[in-house]
């Protein structure tokens, strides 16, 4: 069965939206018990209008067949989380408190839960039925490269998302892959197997072959897509606003850029940092202060001027883990150096010498993960030598991040380690969520416990 009914799912996700509000408002008014009907007709008017309003402004049903099931549960969970704020507001800018506090709590519980319910069961049954063959789309490439492969075995590894991969059309001679024929055989097999997506590498074909692929795809009722250059645009993710009935190219989406997006790693940041603080650093910095002191001479913290988000200067603190020298702007730490203390060694190895970057994060500077940030000299060394540097500077640096979990922390003297890392910094920036967040503290903890040769 092709793809004929997948207008529908978003429609089943309002309906089943629609019967959360209402379920979770009548579940909250029978717990408490003391509403008056019309007070339950009246909520229940405006939750449904509040909802609405909060699902059109986040496009909480803007989402394709190959959107993943976490991506779908998290956009439902921003809507209710706004839903929320827009509740409290309205009742504070009224003034008139007409329902209970305690169902208002029954109602934003079950709204959550029924919310996510659906959207994992809804979610699911969808990837069981395209996974035995219905609901499917056919598609068809045209050019044969590096992403086109990668293309085809995303359809070929993934049948969940109900993709059925007939095959190429290229004009060159191609042997052991699946080629269907030329360029201008595709008019007459899209016609005969009904094709429903054409996913074009528009690199490989002139521009009146591209106009014309255009044209067919108009006429014939197809959607056709382009996909990006082999090496081009490698870890970026292309967006397209709407200035007016202008259409703009945005070749760099930032999560973090939404505000809802950035308000949870703030709080996060905050509520982890604080636990960090009172538990941890309340009894450990004065043990450590007198470690140090007794170990070498010299102040117990360390403070370092680094490129903050926006590539903004802001004062970096550490535990002192070297002598007092007069490199310590201008030059990384290596394997073996001496200007690292026998205590300063352990701190490094065990990466205690970061934790006062806790401080860092409640005032804002930086965030419990994120690029790790680099002395002022480094920044502007390596924007000079390494593409795209400087974009990590588009988010907040992170006490931890994905580089430094993935073997990349430590010495980056040369240039093709700082490629290798700003890389995973970028890929980070730009798939930012809070799983990615909480997967790379674990591992970063993990680390530590179980050692790591890069630490130093």
């Amino acid at each position: 069965m092709p793809s004929l009914y997948s207008k529908y799912i978003k429609l089943v996700h309002t309906i089943g939206d629609t019967i959360a509000i209402t379920l979770s408002t009548v579940i909250a008014f029978s717990l408490t018990k003391k509403e008056s009907s019309s007070t339950y007709y009246l909520f229940l008017f405006c939750a449904l209008i509040g909802w609405l309003v909060c699902t059109s402004l986040l496009g909480t049903y803007k989402f394709n067949r190959a959107t993943r099931r976490f991506t779908v549960i998290l956009i439902a969970l921003k809507a209710v989380l706004l839903y929320i704020v827009l509740v409290e507001a309205s009742i504070n800018i009224t003034n008139k408190d007409f329902v209970l506090r305690k169902a208002l709590v029954y109602h934003y519980l079950f709204l959550a839960c029924l919310v996510v319910l659906w959207r994992f069961v809804v979610t699911t049954a969808l990837r069981i039925y395209r996974k035995n063959g219905y609901n499917y789309r056919k598609v068809v490439i045209i050019g044969h490269n590096e992403v086109a492969l990668e293309l085809e075995h995303f359809f070929q590894s993934y049948p969940e998302y109900g993709y059925h991969f007939l095959g190429f059309f290229d004009n060159k001679i191609i042997t052991g892959t699946n080629l269907i024929g030329k360029v201008s055989d595709i008019e007459e097999f899209i016609k005969k197997n009904k094709i429903d997506e054409i996913y074009c590498c528009p690199f490989e074909l002139k521009k009146q072959q591209i106009s014309w692929l255009m044209d067919l795809a108009d006429n014939n009722l197809v959607r056709i897509k382009f996909l990006p250059e082999p090496e081009t645009y490698t870890y970026q993710k292309l967006k397209i606003d709407f200035y007016d009935m202008l259409p703009v190219l945005i070749v760099r989406s930032i999560p973090l850029d939404d505000v809802i997006n950035k308000a949870f790693k703030r709080s996060f940041d905050l509520i982890f940092s604080l636990l960090v603080v009172v538990l941890v650093l309340s009894w450990l910095i004065p043990i450590l202060a007198f470690i140090i002191r007794i170990d070498s001479k010299g102040p117990i913290f360390f403070r370092q001027e680094r490129s903050g988000i926006n590539n903004k200067k802001f004062w970096c603190w550490k535990f002192r883990s070297m002598y007092v020298n007069s490199e310590a702007n201008s030059q990384q730490a290596r394997k073996g150096d001496p200007r690292i203390t026998p205590v300063g060694a352990f701190l490094r190895k065990t990466s205690l010498d970061e934790l006062p970057q806790f401080f860092n994060v409640l005032m804002g500077q930086m965030s419990v993960v994120g690029p790790r940030p680099h002395m002022l000299k480094h920044t502007q060394e390596y924007s000079l030598v390494v593409d795209k540097f400087m974009v990590r500077h588009f988010i907040k640096p992170g006490i931890t991040g994905l580089s430094q979990v993935r073997g990349l922390r430590g010495d980056t003297s040369e240039v093709h380690q700082m490629k290798a890392r700003v890389k995973l910094d970028i890929f980070y920036l730009e798939n930012w969520s809070m799983l990615l967040d909480l997967k790379i503290i674990f591992f970063t903890v993990y680390n530590i416990f179980r050692g790591d040769k890069h630490a130093f």
